[in-house]
């Protein structure tokens, strides 16, 4: 009976001539030596640019402002950022608030949110006054966008320390409309504030023009009087906070006056509030692009209509861009203000290869900073980088996955040269592109990848011929994880572009 290591030895050997016989019988020129695909391998497209006239179109027709209602609760938490629109189509999504019932006394609600930073009277600066308090005098409260909350303040005097104190204990409140709203029955005998001072807060500054509340609604049984506004004042934070770049994003311009249109354009959605954190999570919750894959890239700005905030655009790209993309001002009556750009983070680094660049034209490494790859025992370049436009995706950088040369059909392995910069405990999402279609549909039948996250196998691809498919796996970090992709038997190659990390 032969013994284990040679017969090991023995098979290793067989695997190598066959590979090489395969090869040399079907007259391959394997990779190594430059050689052409079985077929021409399409470059992904682009894909289009924004689609403005569809943000316009839709900023034109929807209506997202709103005003405290006659029955509403005060102090209530503010609501969260919810998408209004999507692609056009509205989502039918409104923010559900508690109103009193007759009888039910009013009660206070839950608090306004944690202070995001200690704020004086000083920190804000008044946009507008109201008219009066005389018996004919009359005004109106404002109906705008991306209103949070309210209270009642005490009403022995107009009490504007208290209701901007109460803007700055609300998450995002920027702006604050101070107003007595009279022949409300609810706030005269069922408030526990007896007091009919209302504080409307708001994540959107707001002018006088926006100041179209009347009132006119009827609150005590007729024939009483209608409700009516007087004295509506309007404060604003003198100098508006940075939002915080959402988890898993970096920052890449603004605020600009103008919105980004740029190619890989996915769709866009219309945002309840100007939310970063939620503009984030539509990218990563948005599906995958046919062609570009996962959303890479966001873009988020408010759309002033003759002058009054409208709405607040979240579009979102499956290629990465800069500053230097984003031209679009607006159109006709439409004007971009506090746009800003952010990237999603790879957290595979290099996942395209590019950062080979020992050539001009043409040249393979088993490694380099980036990527490492690696044979079995008896094996010859069965994991190797190329930097060789026609077998890249996109760029100029590929791995691929068995003998370059072709003298063996054994499995290599390609990962990353670092372990990922991963946090414990969170889900991320591995993407990356596969071809193997360089020997032609009956040599690359065998074709096949594992995927393994920290050694083990997370997905297994027996893709056949195939030309630059998409495929992705959801993994839990356990922090500083490992990736790998193991595969390729000459001349069933497998090449990899693309690769990415992004955290879910």
């Amino acid at each position: 009976m032969l013994a284990f290591s040679r017969l090991c030895t023995l098979v290793t050997f067989a695997a190598l001539v066959s590979g090489a016989v395969v090869v040399r019988q079907n007259e391959i020129v394997p990779p190594a030596s430059q050689g052409a695909p079985a077929v021409e391998v399409s470059v992904p497209e682009e894909g289009r640019t924004t689609d403005s006239g569809a943000i316009v179109e839709a900023a034109q027709s929807v209506d997202q402002k709103e005003t405290p209602g006659v029955d509403e609760l005060p102090n209530q938490p503010p609501p969260e950022t919810l998408p209004t629109v999507v692609d056009g189509r509205r989502t039918g999504r409104r923010t559900t608030r508690r109103t009193r019932t007759r009888g039910s006394g009013g009660g206070r609600g839950g608090s306004g949110g944690p202070r995001n930073r200690p704020r004086a009277v000083e920190d804000y600066v008044q946009i507008f006054a109201g008219t009066g308090t005389g018996p004919t005098d009359r005004d109106a409260s404002i109906h705008g966008t991306a209103y949070l909350t309210y209270t009642l303040v005490n009403n022995a005097t107009y009490n504007v320390e208290a209701c901007l104190d109460f803007c700055s204990s609300v998450s995002r409140c920027v702006f604050a409309n101070l107003y007595y709203e009279f022949n409300n029955y609810g706030l005269d005998f069922e408030a526990s504030e007896q007091s009919n001072l209302k504080c409307a807060v708001y994540a959107d500054v707001h002018t006088a023009a926006e100041k179209t509340n009347f009132g006119n609604q009827q609150s005590y049984p007729p024939p009483a009087p209608l409700i009516h506004i007087q004295q509506s004042g309007g404060w604003a934070l003198r100098d508006l906070v940075e939002p915080n770049v959402p988890e898993g994003y970096e920052y890449v311009f603004g605020p600009i006056d103008f919105a980004n249109n740029a190619a890989g354009y996915m769709g866009f959605a219309f945002l309840s509030t100007y939310d970063v954190d939620a503009c984030a999570h539509e990218c990563n919750q948005r599906g995958a692009d046919a062609v570009g894959g996962s959303c890479k890239f966001f873009n988020i700005w408010r759309a002033v209509v003759d002058g009054n905030p409208t709405t607040y655009t979240c579009s979102m790209y499956f290629q990465t861009t800069d500053e230097s993309t984003a031209t679009n001002g607006g159109q006709g009556s439409l004007e971009v203000t506090y746009s800003r750009g952010y990237r999603r983070i790879n957290y595979v680094i290099d996942g395209g290869f590019e950062g080979y660049q020992d050539c001009s034209d043409f040249c393979f490494t088993t490694s380099y900073a980036n990527w490492v790859g690696t044979s079995p025992p008896g094996g010859t370049l069965d994991a190797t980088i190329f930097h060789f436009q026609p077998y890249a995706r996109t760029g100029t950088g590929a791995a691929l996955l068995g003998s370059a040369t072709g003298v063996d059909n054994l499995q290599g392995t390609m990962s990353p040269a670092a372990a990922l910069n991963t946090v414990a405990g969170r889900q991320y999402k591995i993407e990356f592109y596969q071809s193997s279609a360089f020997s032609g549909p009956t040599l690359e039948a065998g074709s096949r990848i594992d995927v393994l996250w920290n050694g083990n196998l997370v997905l297994e691809l027996r893709p056949g011929f195939t030309q630059w498919e998409r495929h992705s796996v959801d993994v839990t970090a356990v922090g500083g994880d490992t990736l790998a992709f193991y595969g390729g038997a000459a001349p069933a190659w497998s090449f990899i572009d693309d690769v990415s990390a992004y955290l879910l």
